[in-house]
């Protein structure tokens, strides 16, 4: 036996448009909650003399150099667009903070570990951030294009600017650098 299909036993569209008004608010609230809560401050920790808490004033009352720029290509909307970032360069908050190394070369394996709100970590080795091109252009940034970072970044985050491929260490929403032996 079989039924004819009538208006009525279709969704109306009203319920097919609600059905994805709900499911796209899903989808943004589950992105809100991926991205982690904004970083205000970050914590220079670990084997330090003086653990800090930076805030981004703290980071641009730095002396100028010990602040750098970076400007990348990025793509938007199908175009290469100039964005220059503005932030102090790691070694230097770092050296603010007091590295400890008991031992005479003991500062050759230390490890700089930069983390996320959202658990995103990344890693340096000490004599790269102080004796390398690639530590160089570590920026703890505070600033894109002359504007605070926006939401989608955290206040702070930090860049490797030398990085072949600066993605994989780039860190939104930074809230920790910690110096740590191995």
């Amino acid at each position: 036996m079989s039924f004819p299909l009538h208006r009525t036993h279709r969704p109306s569209r009203v319920n097919w448009i609600a059905a994805r008004v709900v499911a796209l608010s899903l989808v943004v609230a589950g992105l809100s909650a991926w991205a982690g809560p904004r970083s205000e401050t970050v914590r220079i920790a670990g084997a330090v003399k003086t653990p800090l808490d930076l805030t981004v004033a703290d980071l641009r009352a730095f002396p100028p150099d010990q602040i750098a720029s970076f400007t990348t290509m990025k793509r938007l909307d199908g175009q290469e667009v100039a964005s220059t970032v503005r932030g102090v360069k790691l070694s230097a908050v770092i050296e603010r903070a007091g590295v400890v190394a008991p031992g005479r070369n003991d500062w050759k394996s230390l490890i700089v570990l930069a983390s996320a709100t959202d658990g995103y970590k990344v890693s340096f080795s000490w004599p790269e951030l102080i004796n390398t091109a690639v530590g160089a252009g570590v920026l703890v940034v505070f600033e894109r294009d002359g504007q605070p970072l926006a939401d989608d970044q955290g206040r702070i985050a930090l860049v490797s600017a030398n990085d072949l491929r600066t993605g994989p260490r780039h860190v939104k929403w930074l809230d920790r650098i910690e110096l740590r032996q191995p």
